[in-house]
């Protein structure tokens, strides 16, 4: 599986090999799927606002944003770890943690979870839990988080 990291932003240091290994352990590992590659795009506010603005109509900043491709391809999951950083430090959180939950909900969508009604996001809300739980069992996020 390829996992291409790329990161144009500069409010949060984002490792990129423990990262890869991540993404690679939330797929295999926890989600049970394969694919040849997926995308993660690392984006300032500016750049998640005009995304968000583009496809959904709506110009203010957002978590994440998934474009969903194929099996194979999986897809592009864009995340903004600003607005992370901006949430994490409201609730007293990990940034990183957070950005982590980010790419794990973006991975989800690529794959069919989706958050609209309450019995989709009820479902997505567990295997994002499911996800984080096997992170932290594994220590994956001690890679990340100072």
């Amino acid at each position: 599986m390829h996992i291409c990291i790329i990161n144009r932003q500069k409010v949060l240091k984002i490792p990129v090999h423990p990262l890869k290994k991540i993404v690679r352990f939330i797929l295999e590992d926890v989600l049970k799927t394969t694919c040849a590659q997926v995308d993660i795009h690392f984006v300032s506010k500016p750049a998640i606002s005009k995304l968000h603005k583009t496809y959904f109509n709506d110009p203010t900043p957002t978590d994440c944003i998934s474009f969903p491709m194929d099996q194979e391809i999986l897809g592009s999951v864009f995340v903004c770890p600003e607005v992370a950083q901006d949430y994490a430090k409201s609730k007293g959180l990990c940034p990183h943690r957070e950005t982590i939950l980010y790419v794990i909900h973006g991975l989800l969508h690529l794959l069919g979870y989706d958050d609209i009604s309450q019995k989709e996001r009820t479902r997505m809300r567990k295997k994002e839990r499911l996800c984080l739980k096997k992170l932290d069992e594994n220590q994956w996020l001690q890679y990340l988080c100072p």
